[in-house]
């Protein structure tokens, strides 16, 4: 189980420098190492090499979509354009979006920026940390390869890493042609570095290929990436729907609830958690459904076989931290990450704006006498679960079953749960 890992640990280092190298460097020969040369690009279409981030590769998301947007199948929405290009071309945030069309289908464009706080000194600290850990690695005084690579990532979703979910990324990574090995032999070094580089700069992408919304995931669809504009199914953010109507709000919330139980509870015995919840988190698509938009803040801890312990020599703990954190920046134990830690930020940031004021007494005092306890963090002994059970109890009948609710409707008829 653990020979891709030991391939990775024989490569990472070449790879750390070259990603330094490629994703700090203005140098043009760094086109050089781009990906495949891609068809020519006529002057008047505005998703070009630099724009689309290929020149960077391969520090970058990946190649996969390159095609569609060089056939012009990808494209803004014309009263958009202007506004997502120059939402999009601002390469000092570490992420930016905008809506488009791809194959006819609504979808959101994100791009990330160089994701890296701190420049050129923070990357060079990063390498040094590095060099110091593989002179160890190679003198054999650190045991293990493994939490020291993995849980040092930035990205929350590596911070309590296990085997089963390292070989998941490696076995669903969606961004080469024969994905499906646990080992990590049909991977170029092209696509190892790929890898790294979106786990270090943002994760977000990497979750949607790993839990596909077709298998039932909470997450939209993962349509490819080019160079570091990645491509997914579009969903309106959940703060448009602060001032909707009750029934709408009841249902958005029922459902936000739903995901949170599905998080804690699930048939591969995942716990998701979020590290932190804003207005653009969630998101509902066209026929009212609603999923997770933005899923960059989320951990995850296998309950199966459970995270790797965190090491006790704190200097290897954040090699990679530099990237796109502050290096003084501290990681949480996996240990103190608790069940209702997602629910506590929901209930202090979303639940209160999507359904204040809302409903008639006693039902809206009811409604938030309970998201005021939930925000103070519940108490001890409360059971998460039973906590979402009553709030769903209050929210349950303001329901309504008609075809504003796509995704359940003409379903709702028939079923006593409505």
């Amino acid at each position: 189980m653990g020979r891709w890992i030991c391939c990775l640990c024989s490569r990472i280092a070449d790879w750390l420098m070259l990603l330094l190298v490629l994703a700090w460097s203005s140098n043009p020969s760094a086109a050089a190492t781009a990906s495949p040369s891609a068809p020519h690009v006529r002057p008047s279409y505005s998703f070009g090499r630099t724009f689309l981030g290929l020149d960077k590769c391969n520090a970058c998301i990946g190649t996969s979509i390159c095609k569609k947007f060089f056939k012009e199948e990808i494209r803004s929405e014309t009263q958009n354009s202007r506004f997502l290009h120059s939402n999009l071309k601002a390469e000092r945030k570490p992420q930016a979006s905008g809506a488009a069309k791809a194959g006819g289908r609504n979808a959101v464009l994100s791009k990330e920026g160089n994701g890296v706080g701190g420049g050129h000194g923070h990357a060079m600290k990063a390498g040094r940390d590095f060099q110091n850990l593989w002179y160890l690695m190679l003198e054999d005084k650190h045991p293990s390869c493994v939490p020291p690579l993995h849980q040092g990532l930035s990205s929350p979703m590596l911070r309590c890493p296990s085997q089963r979910l390292l070989d998941r990324i490696v076995r669903r990574y969606a961004e080469v042609p024969d994905a499906g090995s646990i080992y990590m032999d049909h991977l170029t070094d092209q696509d190892k570095l790929r890898l790294l580089y979106t786990l270090s700069v943002n994760s977000h992408p990497i979750l949607l290929q790993i839990f596909p919304d077709v298998e039932g995931w909470p997450f939209p669809r993962y349509l490819g990436s080019c160079g570091r504009l990645v491509v997914s199914a579009s969903t309106r953010p959940l703060r448009d729907f602060f001032r909707a109507a009750p029934e709408v709000a009841a249902d958005l919330a029922l459902q936000l609830l739903a995901v949170l139980r599905s998080m804690g509870t699930n048939d591969l015995n995942y716990f998701f958690y979020f590290t932190r919840v804003d207005v653009g988190t969630f998101g509902v698509f066209s026929n009212g459904h609603l999923f997770i938009r933005d899923a960059s803040t989320m951990g995850i801890i296998d309950k199966e076989e459970g995270s790797q312990p965190i090491d006790g020599q704190q200097e290897y703990k954040d090699i990679f931290s530099c990237l796109t954190v502050d290096c003084q920046s501290a990681f949480v134990s996996c240990n103190s990450i608790r069940e209702k830690q997602s629910l506590v930020m929901v209930c202090q940031e979303l639940l209160p704006k999507l359904l204040k004021g809302k409903f008639l007494p006693p039902v809206q005092e009811k409604i938030d006498s309970f998201l005021q306890h939930c925000a103070e963090g519940l108490a001890d002994d409360e059971d998460v679960n039973e906590a979402m059970a009553k709030l769903a109890q209050l929210l349950k009948p303001l329901q309504s079953c008609d075809s504003r609710f796509a995704y359940r409707y003409p379903d709702c008829k028939y079923s006593d749960k409505y």
